[in-house]
Order: C-alpha cells, then structure tokens, then sequence
C-alpha cells in the first residue's frame, strides 16, 4: 500500500482505487475488503475492479469514468446486488504517477435504507388493512365481515394462516375463523375444544394487555411442551397472536402464522389496532346468532317454534328413517277459561318437560301451535322409537299431564317428512277423541 492511501485505511466509509484506462485495481481499505469478503489487498493483485466488485468479466454498464472530472466529486446512489449493500457513493478522478485513478467513497446505508423499506412496507400493509375493514364493513353480515377481514389480513401480512379462537363453555379454545395460504392445509377442523393448558401462557399475558411473538418456536419446547407439540404438529415455526375482548373480559385471541421475519413483531401493532373491529364483528355475529335463535325458538317452552320446524324437516336427509311424534295437550282451553292463562302456562311447560325426558336428550322439540308439541327422530331405528314412545306415556301418567299422542315410524323418508307427520297427527286426532270419549268430557270446552 502506498502512503498516500493510508489515509483512508480506518475510514468507516468504503474507499476503493482504479486506474480509469485499465480498470486494475490499486487499493481498497479495511471496511470495503470486508464487504467484499476479502482479508487483504494481495487478494486484488491483477484484477479489474469489475471483477471483485461486481463480479463480472466486463466493465460495468453503469460506469461513469469518462464523466469524471478532476478537484471534482460525482455523487450518486447505488445497490450492489453482490454484496447487497445500499450506498451512496462519491467519485472523482486524479493524476498519479502519470496515472489516471478514479477514488471512489461509498458510504453504506443499507440500514436506512432497510428501514425505509420497513416504513414502506409497513405503510403499504396498513393500506391493505384500511382496504380490508373498508370491504368488511360493505359485507351484509357479520360472518361474511370476519372473512373478509382475515382474508385480507393474511394477504397483507404475508402469513401462512390467519385465525380466530374463542374461548368455549368448557373452559377451552375453538378455532372458529381461518385463511390458509395457497399450498397451507387449513387446521381449523383440527383445532376444536384445545385444552386450556396449552395456552394458559398465553392467556396470562392477555391479561396484562399483551400481545405474544414468538420467533422460533423452538424456543418453548421446554417451557410449554404440550403447546410446542401442537405448534409443530401445524408446521409453525414463528407465530404473532393477539387478545380478544368484550367488556374487559378476554374472549380468546387470533394471529397469524409463519408471517416473514423481518414484520414479525411490527405486525403485533397492526393486530391489535385490528382487534378492537374484530371484536366489534364478533359481538354483532353473536347479537345476530341470538336474534336468529329467538326467532326460531318458543319463548315459553324453550324448544323450537313453527318456523324452527320447518327450517329443521327442510335441511333432512332425504331416505333417512323417522319417527315423528305428535302430542296435543287436552282441555289447555278449559284451564285458561277457569284457572287463567297463567295455569294454562304452568300446563304448557309440564307437557313440554315431559317430551324433554323422552326425547330432548337426542332428538328435536318443537311447540308448533298453542297445545300442540312435536318430536321428530331422525335416523331413529324402529325398537327404539316405541321403546321412547311408550316411555313418554309412562312419563306423563307419572305427571298426571294429559296429551293425546300419535306416532308413525318411516325406514325410508324418501317420500317426505310431511307423509310421516300426517300420519303421526291422524293417529293423535285418533288418541284424542277416544280420551274424550273415556271421560266424557266435552271436547269443546
């Protein structure tokens, strides 16, 4: 190394020396020699600066030797897709020795460049995300919405999965939304009632407001080893999750797996400001489900009205074997004409409880009229629809409640639930006028 360059030899910035007519190399200092891979100058000895800094066998099409000019300093930017290094760079040219030498200072920038491209891609990924609540909020449901809204987030996120988990009556979590990623087997079907202890963790820093990032997920194979196994069972090796709340009370959690390194804790921000419309969908979703519910479901007996009837006989498999039971409370009239509707009431709920023991336990219920119920077995076997049949008549002669019943059992339902309840109820009408006429009670009163 001649004197003149020892200058630049403990410079942070890259320095470098040509010969602009022969493009051999003359020196580079500390830091460009380790950009380059290199430990010292004898390993530039007889090569062309294309050579070691670009790698090729030609001068570079980006070049600019004739433009340089002496006292003068050309600056300019530049990515240097060898060593991946963003620089900005400084020329110029002098005489030495007869020689014509180009002195190039690059600075590095690669780490704001880095994080410029981080606050890109971060405000690109928000834009997704404001897309994704604005086309959520057009869907007509709420359901429809917590698609939507997912689906968009594993697409701006670049996650593998997207997912939703809600804490269930039993104390565990249900997967109950997810987007998978083309080539991602979905896990969903595969993810119901996980035991609290898995993510108990979890939910300790939910509590505390906090999100949870996991790099590796290595990292928990001995604090958590039931939840390690599951993570990997799925193929996680990095995952972001973050809490669901109603009124101050966590609900469950959902995240993302899998999302690049690089936006694997800057994505968290982006989840919980997120997760306030996600909880938003959630309790709209739940305050539909209930709407929907009441409306199919008697407000006095609990169990399925008319309307619940049909939506139930409609979505039957079709050559499935029913039994369909068909019960009509005798004299409700004459108690509401002398005790009140009160008493009529008290009738009501006594018969009802009594097809509930016979039946409620595996089949459905449904008040159809003011006095009559109705069970419907499906995928019922013969023996065992008698075998309930009379144990309702046991049960009712125990709770001294008087309902004339009817029944009729099809193998095949092929022609229609509405045959098989036709029957059920000519056979009830029959039940009915032979209790009448046991007991001489005028039917019409």
């Amino acid at each position: 190394m001649e004197p003149i360059w020892g200058f630049f030899e403990n410079m942070n910035e890259l320095v470098y020396v040509a010969d602009v007519d022969t493009y051999e190399f003359i020196y580079m200092n500390k830091r460009a020699l380790s950009i380059c891979g290199l430990t010292s100058l004898e390993q530039t000895r007889g090569k062309k600066c294309y050579e070691v800094l670009q790698n090729a066998s030609a001068p570079c099409e980006i070049c600019n030797n004739r433009e340089l000019v002496p006292g003068q300093f050309k600056e300019w930017r530049y990515y240097n897709p060898v060593y991946n290094r963003h620089t900005l760079v400084k020329d110029t040219l002098i005489e030495l020795d007869g020689r014509r030498l180009r002195i190039e200072i690059a600075i590095d920038i690669s780490a704001d460049t880095k994080q410029n491209e981080i606050i890109r891609d971060y405000q690109n990924k928000e834009a997704l995300i404001n897309e994704a609540l604005r086309t959520a909020m057009l869907a007509s449901d709420p359901e429809t919405s917590l698609k939507i809204a997912i689906e968009y987030l594993g697409k701006a996120l670049g996650g593998e999965r997207v997912y939703i988990f809600e804490k269930n009556a039993q104390g565990g979590d249900d997967n109950t939304y997810e987007w998978v990623a083309n080539g991602v087997s979905p896990q969903k079907d595969n993810l119901q009632n996980v035991p609290p202890k898995v993510c108990e963790g979890w939910y300790r820093a939910f509590a505390d407001d906090k999100c949870v990032v996991i790099d590796d997920t290595e990292d928990v194979r001995t604090k958590n080893p039931l939840q390690y196994e599951m993570l990997k069972q799925q193929d996680i090796s990095s995952i972001t999750v973050v809490p669901l709340y109603e009124d101050g009370r966590v609900i469950g959690f959902y995240g993302v797996d899998n999302p690049p390194a690089e936006s694997l804790h800057y994505i968290s921000n982006m989840l919980q400001i997120m997760g306030h419309f996600m909880e938003s969908l959630l309790k709209m979703r739940n305050l539909v489900k209930n709407l929907e519910r009441m409306s199919y479901l008697d407000q006095l007996t609990q169990i399925g009205n008319r309307y619940a009837m049909v939506k139930y006989t409609e979505g039957m498999r079709p050559g499935e074997s029913v039994g369909i039971v068909y019960g009509d409370i005798t004299g409700l009239k004459r108690v509401n004409d002398a005790e009140g509707h009160e008493a009529g009431d008290h009738l009501i709920l006594a018969a009802s409880a009594c097809m509930k023991e016979a039946f409620g336990d595996a089949y459905e219920l449904f008040r159809i009229g003011g006095d009559e119920l109705l069970a419907i077995c499906a995928g019922i076997g013969e023996t065992e629809f008698r075998e309930r049949v009379a144990r309702l008549r046991k049960i009712m002669a125990d709770y001294s409640v008087n309902m004339a019943v009817g029944a009729d059992w099809e193998k095949d339902s092929e022609a229609g639930v509405s045959v098989v309840l036709a029957a059920a109820e000519t056979q009830m009408y029959k039940d009915k006028a032979a209790y009448y006429q046991r007991t001489g009670i005028d039917r019409r009163r």
